[in-house]
């Protein structure tokens, strides 16, 4: 565990009309304490905030402290943002998973990309997985006085020797005790299960699905959902990690097995339960299921329904697609290659408006090595490659999943400036939907 002492929190922005904003807060200043109490991390902050009457230890950009005295509604927010969610440093991971996909990448990269999170504070705030095995009893303790739940767990299988094999680490075994902690006190979690060939399918998903499943009845399930995730590998992965990638075949047995279980659940447990992720389908190279299979999403941030929901949202938002543009334009979308087949409805209705024509280039990635890849995982360097040569037209639409969030930049560095004077095409990066019809409408509308 990588903590580290706590540090003030560094605010970043202070929202206009805020209560911060009117006492005179600003970026660049730091949260010190909150009643004398230094907050570990904004779950603290949160907390600490809820109360009526606060006094705020500040220490400006000058190095200069403070003390703030708040009379506000109970609950009512500060209007502050933070450099980071966690004060006192992340909690890393010391496992060893084979299919971790930070051990799968080349070295020198930039740094954040190696840094391994198993800290269930990021999982409670933003959905991320952890294993559970980093939790000292003290941390154990704040989880369930503050209850932190629903927290998003790593389980990949609940045989204690199996998990032990996939985490390689000996407190791996103790998942099914975990699970029953949170039953008892009535807290909640979302389970993911990264399917390995020949180490944790077959009779072991079974297994483990069935375990799972004795947690995800009742008024407050311990477990809310499963979701059944292929293993995702890359040239750069150990070569002694004794992993085979999914074959289309394994995959239509899995979905196959899956479905099984999940007719099962939905008489047992009135829910479908376990869900397959949406990578399932495309190496499988079957249909996606319809939306109304995927009751309210639970496990959307595993891609379990989020391309169905990508194809869902596109028709409700094309009825702001003119019937006309001019001047005309052509315009390349590049995807990756796994979503080819899902994405042609939306590229056909594009096409139907009439001065709009848009190429579709689906790519592999070749710096991860992977024959079939979904669009966030292309580099700027598979772009440059799988485009070079090719009539671009006016302008490249490049969805920004490939991109470092906020920035203008590839996994592998390169920038979209770079790829822009490389190709010698305008680089027009797109933000989900809206931002894909905006930029092919962006003719003048006739």
């Amino acid at each position: 565990m990588s903590q580290h002492s706590i540090q003030p929190a560094r605010i970043t922005k202070v929202l206009p009309d805020s209560i911060a904003a009117e006492i005179g807060l600003e970026p660049g200043d730091a949260i010190v304490a909150i009643d004398r109490q230094p907050p570990r991390d904004l779950i603290d902050y949160q907390f600490l905030c809820a109360e009526e009457f606060l006094e705020l230890q500040i220490l400006d950009a000058k190095g200069k402290t403070h003390y703030i005295e708040i009379e506000k509604d109970y609950d009512e927010d500060l209007g502050l943002e933070f450099e980071t969610a966690l004060f006192d440093g992340l909690i890393q991971c010391n496992n060893r998973c084979p299919f971790c996909f930070i051990d799968q990448k080349p070295p020198g990269m930039r740094n954040t990309l190696y840094l391994k999170d198993d800290d269930y504070r990021l999982s409670f705030l933003y959905g991320s997985y952890l294993t559970l095995t980093n939790i000292t009893e003290k941390e154990w303790q704040r989880i369930e006085q503050m209850r932190l739940s629903p927290l998003y767990v790593s389980v990949h299988a609940t045989e204690a020797d199996i998990r032990t094999r996939l985490l390689k680490n000996p407190r791996a075994a103790l998942i099914l005790d975990q699970l029953q902690w949170f039953q008892e006190r009535r807290l909640q979690i979302h389970a993911q299960v990264v399917v390995c060939p020949g180490i944790n399918d077959g009779i072991h998903l079974d297994r483990t699905l069935q375990d799972l499943a004795k947690f995800g009845g009742g008024e407050i399930p311990a477990v809310v959902s499963a979701a059944v995730v292929p293993v995702g590998l890359t040239r750069f992965r150990p070569p002694e990690d004794e992993l085979i990638p999914v074959s289309p075949e394994k995959a239509r047995e899995v979905i196959e097995q899956v479905r099984r279980w999940q007719a099962q659940f939905r008489d047992r447990l009135g829910s479908t339960f376990a869900w397959l992720a949406d990578e399932w389908f495309l190496i499988a190279g079957e249909d996606l299921p319809p939306a109304s299979e995927y009751e309210d999403y639970p496990q959307i941030g595993n891609g379990v329904g989020s391309i169905r929901q990508f194809l869902e949202a596109f028709d409700r938002a094309s009825v702001a697609l003119p019937k006309a543009i001019a001047p005309s334009r052509c315009l390349t979308w590049v995807v990756g290659n796994a979503v080819e087949r899902a994405f042609e409805p939306i590229c056909d209705r594009l096409n139907r408006v009439e001065g709009l024509q848009v190429r579709m280039v689906a790519l592999n990635s070749n710096f991860w090595g992977q024959s079939m890849s979904v669009t966030g995982v292309l580099t700027g360097q598979d772009l440059l490659e799988g485009l070079q040569d090719r009539g671009l037209g006016d302008g490249l639409l490049l969805p920004d999943v490939m991109l470092k969030q906020g920035e203008t930049r590839f996994l592998d560095d390169l920038t979209v400036e770079q790829l822009a004077v490389a190709l010698n095409v305008p680089v027009i990066p797109v933000s989900g939907i809206d931002g894909l019809i905006e930029a092919c409408a962006r003719g003048k509308v006739v």
